[in-house]
């Protein structure tokens, strides 16, 4: 159907409607990935039992880069020409996957991201405040650095040129993942274009765990990871 061989990742943890998600993602017919990052509730049993899907087990919960890490080898490892990543915690449509398919090939960028600010959101439009506040600030420092001109740091419904894949390192294990891998980009010369994605968010309350949780926390974590990407990228030049 497909004339590019094209890899579907979806991350999970604990999810319970990844059943769901994995069902519509499987309508497109593509080879699909799913990471399970330790879930604890019994979902490792029910991942090896369904069909047509490949599965990665972490023993423990390692952190959602390591989910794209993963699926970043994974892509490579296999001759994978086109890798696109969905999260399964219902913030992205499925459906959705369509608008990146109808770009593959891709001849203008290497990375094609999602955004689900893309257009002017309002205050009503039903997402927590904080957590766009956060985006927003990380997003402008990003875009300063990069010249990228990005509108959503932080979506994880992207498609990827897999070729361009080997050439990326990342380690970060932690949501902060995204912004190690901008920098990355930004330093290898790869060109990247923003899709407009629909902005969902079915838990308001829903909290990050730990030390995370707190605002100020979370937004110093995220700008110490683009500071010790940039340090190593000056050091890297250096030597």
């Amino acid at each position: 159907m497909y004339k590019n061989k094209i890899l579907v990742a979806i991350p999970v943890f604990n999810e319970a409607d990844v059943r769901d998600i994995i069902q519509r993602v499987n309508n497109f017919h593509l080879d699909v990935l799913v990471i399970d990052d330790g879930s604890t509730n019994g979902l490792h049993k029910e991942l090896i039992n369904l069909r047509n899907i490949n599965v990665i087990s972490h023993q423990r919960n390692f952190g959602y880069g390591k989910t794209i890490i993963d699926a970043f080898t994974f892509a490579t490892e296999n001759g994978y020409d086109y890798l696109l990543t969905i999260d399964s915690d219902g913030q992205h449509e499925p459906e959705e996957i369509s608008l990146f398919l109808k770009e593959i090939p891709f001849y203008d960028c290497d990375i094609l991201s999602g955004s689900r600010y893309y257009f002017p959101v309002r205050p009503d439009n039903g997402f927590p405040q904080e957590r766009y506040l956060i985006n927003k600030e990380i997003t402008g420092i990003i875009n300063r650095i990069t010249g990228f001109n990005v509108t959503d740091t932080f979506c994880g419904f992207k498609a990827y040129k897999v070729e361009k894949l080997k050439l990326i390192h990342l380690t970060e294990y932690g949501y902060g993942m995204p912004l190690q891998l901008w920098i990355q980009a930004w330093k290898l010369g790869l060109l990247v274009r923003e899709i407009p994605v629909k902005l969902i968010y079915k838990d308001l309350l829903k909290q990050f765990k730990g030390t995370l949780k707190n605002p100020v926390t979370r937004l110093n974590y995220y700008k110490n990871i683009i500071e010790k990407e940039i340090t190593n990228t000056v050091q890297n030049d250096l030597l």
